[in-house]
């Protein structure tokens, strides 16, 4: 049975606690804020690029044109976006669970070769001990998060595309929904998928296009491939803010139960004691009454 040392010990070790986890709640809320700002000023931007590129598109320029070609699949590499930290519940578990289980059962089930791009420290350290092929690995920006890293990520991923390394890139994340839920995202990156026109007919519209409508769609390419990873990017940094304030504000509040609970056993504890030391004072009182 705990002394009452060990309880007190205890007791100070949970308000500890509870004091870092209530801290680390503030900065993720404060850092959320700045989050959500980013990446609802990025999607508006993110979304209409690509329909402007599949108004754009034309069946000869997508033949002929790399980023659209349709072949044979036989290596694909696949994106794995987690958190550099841990400390936010699920979230890097529930990523890792999803693209183990897109690798095993969409891949290699159907003999196509599996490539990992891990970004993020816990997406990295988890393919070092697998036996997954690593291509490449890009840790600790989301601590500040700038455009220039995802910049950097985006063209190796197209470059290696471009050169024959793989024939598809699929990226996983986690999408910012709100602050308490995020859901996961099997995205394909390339080649790129355009939208059926038929079913969004209220995107298109008559242009007059200047220099030409296929310059433009040139152009937008490699904007609309650059725009869409920086927001994959805000999108999980903002959902992992929102898995760590959620998770330690269940952490603050399971620790003021747990301090409830240690000093309720603990006043019972020294009660007993209490009660124990006075009856052995009573005890002690009548055996020298009984011997006098």
């Amino acid at each position: 049975m705990a002394t009452l040392r060990d309880i007190k010990r205890r007791i100070t070790g949970v308000k500890s606690t509870q004091k870092i986890t209530r801290a680390m709640k503030m900065v993720a809320t404060a850092k959320l804020r700045k989050a959500q700002n980013r990446i609802i000023n990025a999607r508006p931007y993110a979304n209409k690029i690509i329909y402007m590129l599949s108004d754009l598109a034309s069946e000869s320029d997508i033949a002929a044109n790399p980023f659209f070609v349709r072949q044979d699949v036989k290596k694909v590499c696949v994106v794995i976006v987690t958190s550099d930290r841990g400390l936010c519940g699920a979230f890097n578990a529930n990523i890792i669970k999803e693209s183990v289980r897109y690798i095993e059962q969409e891949l290699k089930d159907h003999i196509i070769e599996p490539m990992i791009y891990a970004v993020g420290r816990k997406s990295a350290d988890y393919i070092k001990k697998s036996n997954y092929n690593l291509i490449g690995k890009t840790i600790d920006i989301f601590s500040s998060l700038e455009y220039s890293s995802g910049l950097k990520i985006s063209e190796e991923l197209i470059s290696g595309y471009l050169k024959g390394e793989f024939d598809k890139v699929v990226i996983i994340y986690n999408q910012f929904v709100s602050i308490i839920q995020q859901k996961i995202e099997v995205q394909q990156y390339l080649p790129i998928p355009l939208i059926n026109k038929e079913e969004n007919k209220e995107h298109l519209s008559n242009y007059i296009f200047e220099p030409n409508q296929k310059q433009i769609f040139e152009y937008l390419i490699p904007k609309h491939l650059k725009a869409q990873f920086w927001r994959i990017l805000l999108e999980s940094n903002a959902a992992e803010l929102g898995a760590r304030m959620t998770a330690m504000d269940n952490a603050t509040t399971n620790a003021q139960e747990m301090i409830k609970s240690l000093n309720l056993t603990y006043n019972k504890e020294r009660q007993a004691a209490i009660t124990k030391e006075i009856l052995e004072i009573v005890s002690g009182a009548n055996a020298l009454k009984a011997g006098s």
